[in-house]
């Protein structure tokens, strides 16, 4: 049977339509029934995933069409869950390589296509957003051509076909000027014609190689992966052999395959097939399934090691355990045991002190995702910073850089250009379009680090960016990412429209009068680079005297709100984001002033002796 299956991935650069992709092939293969509701953006199904509009982590589905069962694993566009991406290679013949007809190939199309063809997978080229004004299909084939050639492209790869359309109006046709644009079923035959079946043994043991883990609220974790040889039903028992070489026996208590917007209960998983299997108290990415224990292990793909760290640490602000349910260290650490299970590109240790863990991922963005879903879950913890993963190599002090690829309005270029030369970056190339101008900038990873919400400013809300880990390279010196202070609060209690009023002649405050905040907290943006101590709970004294004139009518302009991933970037290193299912704030390491005093000059002898 592994003749009639296709194991393909959709990989593309964020916002170039994969997602909307996947729900018009599951319409057009029949994957709803006559009474079934159509849903949108079917395969994003966490809740951040819907609120911020990107896919976050990698899941698969399957049509049934023309006799033959195709696999479809949907994969992240962004940057920082790469580890998502690259994992899923070894479960797939061909890809599904999305391109918008706009912008054409972006920084995340060359890293995915280039993961896709070094595993010699067979690509499919869908020019999306035809529709779009200012499309350009025919250039867009042309630099999808160049960077085959970029990559190092098979001849066959090289001769991949071209399919143009608009997945929001469900069309794609090979040829855009003679061919109907009516329906999505060219994309299903091309995929049945050009991605090769699976190389799948169906006559051997069983053997699968685990490329993702889920989880069933009746059954516990599923493993998710391949079926390279053989063949598996429920009931049986197979050998787990794990990364350390041990080996443990275990029934298979369910089977899975996945359809539109859910699993269904298998009888056999089949050779070539993708499926889901359950019956382990605890399995991890990259391990082994075999039927017979002196099977050898399969071999897991490398992935691309960590750039950033933060610090998760227990909340010791005076209002720690006020909101949350979670607050204890073992209660975070058990949370990101879990996470690395099923989120391979995150790495966790113990840091020097009691209750801090170190938390290592490929970007901001990817651990603020994290953060934000334990928020949800009812924990209450501080987060530091990121800070870069620096190496010493023949004795110099190296660390990450990217290539950042930025887009936006000629008018803001001046100030985008500043802004990056303040952050150490070395402009390679300019150009412009129909929208505006184009860089392409080498950048240490530090000199990212809230960048994005620089831009937006300085672009009133249209520039674009996206960055590329390029290497690493020698440490480029001290980099200013905020050239503001802080307005810090000397006294814990409610905050009073009498003492806001006069704080708002100091700078832009991030709290409303109502607003609970402590000794500590940052309340407030001073736009000189000093931090200054102030008062926001102090009343007004009241007396049995009333004056005309006294009375101050005088409104407070809105506080600003800050999101946690803007929280996180804006913080400087002796800071921390407290984030509790129902509040975010900003607060001072050392929350004590006279403390805070006391180890600003104990660091600064430190230094001075070093």
């Amino acid at each position: 049977m592994t003749d009639k299956i296709r194991n393909i991935a959709i990989i593309a650069h964020v916002d170039h339509g994969k997602t909307t992709l996947v729900d018009k092939l599951l319409e057009a293969g029949g994957a709803y029934g006559a009474h079934q509701e159509k849903v949108e953006r079917a395969m994003d199904s966490m809740d951040l995933e819907k609120e911020k509009g990107i896919t976050i982590k990698s899941k698969n589905t399957s049509i049934h069409w023309n006799d033959h069962t195709i696999n479809i694993i949907d994969t992240p566009g962004h940057a920082d869950f790469g580890g998502e991406v690259e994992r899923v290679m070894k479960m797939v013949d061909g890809v599904f390589l999305v391109v918008d007809a706009y912008e054409g190939p972006q920084a995340q199309t060359r890293f995915v296509l280039k993961k896709a063809l070094a595993e010699g997978l067979h690509p499919i080229v869908v020019v999306n957003k035809v529709d779009r004004d200012f499309a350009r299909p025919s250039e867009v084939r042309d630099m999808v051509l160049e960077l085959f050639l970029d990559l190092d492209a098979s001849e066959e790869q090289f001769e991949a076909p071209f399919f143009y359309g608009s997945a929001k109006n469900g069309f794609f046709v090979a040829d855009l000027e003679n061919d109907e644009q009516k329906d999505m079923l060219p994309l299903l035959q091309g995929i049945v014609d050009n991605v090769p079946a699976p190389e799948a043994k169906a006559e051997e043991p069983f053997r699968m190689l685990v490329s993702n883990i889920d989880w069933d609220n009746y059954v516990g974790r599923v493993a998710l992966g391949k079926v390279l040889s053989g063949s598996i039903q429920k009931g049986d028992n197979v050998w787990l052999l794990r990364k350390d070489g041990t080996k443990v026996r275990s029934k298979i208590t369910r089977v899975f395959e996945y359809g539109a917007s859910a699993s269904d209960e298998s009888s056999v998983a089949g050779a070539g097939n993708i499926v889901g299997i359950s019956g382990f108290e605890d399995i991890d990415i990259g391990e082994t399934l075999a039927l017979e224990e002196n099977a050898e292990a399969l071999p897991f793909v490398n992935i691309d090691p960590p750039t950033i760290t933060m610090q998760f640490s227990i909340n010791n602000g005076p209002f720690a355990g006020r909101d949350g349910k979670h607050v204890t260290s073992r209660a975070i650490r058990e949370r990101l045991d879990r996470e690395i299970k099923t989120n391979i590109s995150i790495e966790v240790s113990d840091a020097e002190h009691a209750g801090v863990f170190n938390v290592s991922a490929r970007g901001a963005m990817q651990i603020a995702v994290l953060v934000e879903t334990m928020r949800r879950e009812g924990f209450e913890l501080l987060v530091s910073r990121p800070s870069v993963i620096t190496k010493r190599i023949d004795d110099k002090l190296m660390e990450p850089f990217e290539t950042l690829y930025v887009e936006c309005p000629d008018d803001a270029l001046g100030g985008v250009m500043k802004t990056l030369a303040n952050r150490k970056a070395r402009v390679e190339n300019m150009g412009a379009n129909a929208h505006g101008a184009t860089l392409e900038a080498t950048i240490s990873t530090r000199g990212i680090i809230g960048f994005e919400f620089e831009l937006l400013n300085l672009t009133s809300g249209h520039g674009i960016m996206s960055h590329l880990f390029k290497e690493y390279a020698p440490h480029c010196g001290e980099i200013s990412t905020r050239s503001t202070g802080t307005l810090i609060s000397m006294a814990t209690g409610t905050a009073m429209q009498y003492s806001l009023l006069p704080l708002e002649d100091r700078g832009k405050l991030f709290i409303a009068p109502g607003d609970e905040v402590y000794e500590g907290q940052i309340i407030g943006e001073n736009p000189r680079k000093v931090d200054l101590s102030v008062n926001p709970v102090k009343e007004k004294a009241l007396t049995n005297h009333r004056s005309a004139g006294k009375d101050n009518t005088t409104t407070l302009a809105p506080p600003i709100r800050m999101g946690l991933e803007r929280s996180i970037e804006y913080i400087n290193g002796d800071e921390l984001v407290e984030a509790t299912p129902n509040f975010l704030r900003i607060r001072k390491r050392v929350l004590c002033p006279n403390e805070r005093k006391r180890s600003e000059r104990q660091s600064k002898s430190v230094e001075a002796n070093a």
